[in-house]
């Protein structure tokens, strides 16, 4: 239940019959609606309605404030646990050092970590644009063996308007035994 439901308390509870459940937790049974508001009255705590669409009704005694409490509680802890997965971008040249490759591939790898998806993209301008494609994608497959974190391929190399991209998402079974990370094996040519 949300907080943006109206949840009903004490005199707003319609129904006529109400699973009530005590202060401590125990099972009052099936009670009236006056009964059930008696009960609530008696220890100096509120009636609410905890689970309107259920036959009868379940009603709970405890103070409001802390069943708001409780409820804004749980729903960020559910927000915590909805964590939004985006697309990194990692772009890379044929030109792109040595150090500078290894620099975003531990990038990229914190991307993963963070349970992100990368898209990696070898730009390609001007002369680079009529250079082998086999090389090219060598290019590519060389920097994802510099990625330091267990990773599999959502979408292969493939030809995109500005060179060539490829798309990584963490390996949810790999992930698991992180503690020795190892990349993807992808097999290069050494010829180029």
């Amino acid at each position: 239940m949300s907080t943006t439901e109206k949840v009903r308390i004490n005199k707003e509870i319609r129904a006529a019959e109400l699973r009530v459940i005590g202060a401590q937790g125990e099972n009052l049974g099936v009670l009236s609606f006056a009964d059930a508001l008696k009960a609530a009255q008696a220890v100096e705590l509120d009636l609410i309605e905890i689970s309107p669409n259920a036959v009868p009704p379940v009603a709970k005694i405890m103070d409001y404030g802390k069943f708001q409490y409780e409820q804004k509680k749980k729903e960020s802890a559910a927000r915590a646990k909805a964590k939004v997965s985006e697309t990194k971008e990692v772009q890379i040249k044929v030109g792109t050092g040595e150090n500078d490759m290894r620099l975003k591939a531990k990038k990229a790898a914190e991307w993963l970590a963070d349970g992100h998806r990368v898209r990696m993209e070898l730009f390609l301008k001007g002369r680079y644009k009529g250079m082998e494609e086999a090389f090219l994608k060598a290019r590519l497959e060389k920097f994802m063996l510099l990625i330091p974190y267990p990773y599999r391929i959502a979408e292969p190399i493939t030809k995109a308007p500005k060179g060539f991209a490829a798309i990584l998402e963490r390996d949810p079974k790999a992930a698991t035994n992180a503690s020795a990370p190892k990349p993807a094996t992808v097999e290069v040519n050494p010829e180029q």
